[in-house]
């Protein structure tokens, strides 16, 4: 009876298209079989989001099917299962195969032209064919990135301080709690939101009016999107719909998307060094798509995918680094300093940190870690052996050795010009200068926050990715003593006592 009812609906479909010219071009693109469910989406949607199909045919999902991908070696394969579903293998990985996985576990699941589909595709959805990759997502930072912001209260104080809108009356400035837009337009775009559905509504199309679900929170990219089937990161943050290209996450602009200074500057500083200036001069010598990918003939440089996540393998083929999606399965310190560096995190969960102080971060104001909560010596060792044998593919082990022991040494003076600020900062709390309720609304505490999420940072993000100017004047060393001077000065101008 539901076979019957569908291919009445598919009839009927094919009937409002063929009447509208929008029937099944005779240039498909691609050789490859679909299935009756994608090649329905396909007749209708070249003419009602035509981006959308051109952009999908571009891509190896239109290209090829599971079965033959799985005859590809280890080395080869992009799908990363050892089997999938009987129905997906002899069939392009179109757009049913995608839209329709696990409807019991979508509230977004919903009933189009006969067939039920997911309006959101997650990571979850993504593992019927890429199990490992979604596996090693979900471990990392990225997948958790919603609840290390939403989940975090010292966190969410300096969200409202940042984005929220403010009133005056008289001298005094009273912050607002940000509304939910500004939020998804900042902080979450990158981050990820808590995509949610309340209920259907009506959406007239060139087709007339359709039933889809109402979708909160929505449209959204975020590394760590909470799905409408409880899975957590958004793969298209990296591989963008609707061509997953793996060049495009290879290159650094994807990277670039939310990696920018002032407080996350990777990019900035990237296009500032030898490694960056060789991708942008020769980035159209270099072989984006080869898997795996050749040190020396593929390419002539690292980009964050080299360093962070790429399977990497001699002219030869022998293997220097494993693929992996926990982007920071080869990190050992972390830079982003909240307020210090300080040895990643156990869990990419780091909202469940708690300092000595009881505050969820890594380090407390005075910089003593949370070492219950972060990875031990052992670990970071086994993690900078691996970061080191990527490096050591084109560099000697003095080069490597020199660089590593030249970070480690700027990222603690970094932190000894954080500390500095910090013991300023705590005086102005002691002589009720400022108020501690919240360390991030008044002034002496705003440059406090600078010095740390912006200066320090760039000082320690110019040390591991050689940007000699943003470690000097470009949010370097000279903003780190300036802004130091500036809370000198200020709590000078208060009448604050020399101690």
């Amino acid at each position: 009876m539901v076979t019957t009812m569908r291919s009445l609906h598919l009839a009927l479909l094919i009937g409002v298209l063929m009447s509208l010219g929008l029937s099944q071009p005779k240039n498909q693109k691609t050789s490859v079989t679909l299935s009756d469910e994608t090649q329905a989406c396909i007749d209708c949607h070249r003419g009602v989001t035509p981006g959308i199909v051109e952009d999908w045919l571009t891509s190896r999902h239109a290209q090829t099917t599971p079965a033959e991908a799985l005859k590809k070696t280890a080395f080869e394969r992009r799908i990363s299962n050892e089997a999938v579903p009987d129905g997906l293998r002899p069939v392009a990985v179109g757009c049913y195969e995608c839209h329709s996985q696990h409807p019991a576990d979508h509230r977004d699941n919903f009933d189009h032209f006969g067939y039920r589909i997911n309006v959101v595709v997650s990571p979850n959805d993504c593992a019927t064919c890429h199990r490992t990759e979604a596996d090693q997502y979900a471990d990392g930072k990225k997948a958790h990135a919603y609840g290390n912001l939403e989940d975090n209260a010292v966190y969410q104080t300096l969200v409202r301080v940042i984005d929220g809108v403010k009133r005056v009356d008289g001298m005094k400035v009273h912050g607002l709690d940000p509304t939910p837009t500004t939020k998804h337009e900042t902080c979450y775009a990158c981050h990820g939101t808590k995509v949610g559905v309340e209920g259907m509504m009506t959406m007239t199309t060139s087709l007339g009016d359709i039933e889809v679900p109402k979708l909160t929170n929505w449209p959204n990219q975020g590394v760590g999107r909470v799905n409408p089937d409880g899975s957590l990161g958004a793969c298209t943050a990296c591989h963008p719909r609707h061509s997953f290209s793996i060049a495009v996450a290879r290159k650094p602009f994807t990277c670039a998307q939310c990696h920018l200074e002032p407080d996350v500057p990777a990019w900035d500083i990237y296009r500032e060094s030898k490694h960056g200036n060789i991708i942008l001069s020769q980035e159209g010598q270099q072989h984006w798509d080869a898997v795996p990918w050749k040190i020396g003939t593929d390419l002539r440089a690292p980009t964050c995918a080299t360093c962070h996540s790429s399977l990497l393998v001699s002219p030869d083929g022998d293997v220097r680094a494993e693929r992996t999606h926990n982007f920071s399965a080869r990190l050992w310190t972390r830079i982003f300093g909240l307020i210090y560096s300080h040895p990643q995190p156990k869990s990419g969960n780091t909202a469940i940190l708690r300092n000595a102080d009881g505050l969820p971060l890594p380090t407390t104001f005075g910089g003593q870690h949370a070492a219950d909560g972060l990875i031990g010596a052992e670990e970071q060792a086994h993690r900078k052996d691996a970061m080191t044998h990527v490096c050591q593919g084109c560099h000697s082990s003095a080069v490597t050795e020199g660089y590593f022991g030249k970070f480690a040494q700027t990222s603690a003076e970094a932190d000894s010009m954080v500390l500095a600020a910090t013991n300023l900062v705590r005086y102005a709390w002691e002589k009720k200068i400022a108020d501690p309720a919240n360390p991030f609304d008044e002034m002496i505490e705003q440059l406090w926050v600078k010095e740390w999420l912006f200066y320090a940072n760039s000082v320690r993000y110019a040390s591991a990715m050689s940007g000699p100017d943003y470690a000097s004047f470009e949010n370097g060393w000279w903003e780190l003593s300036h802004t130091l001077e500036e809370m000198r000065e200020l709590l000078e101008r208060h009448g604050a006592e020399e101690k």
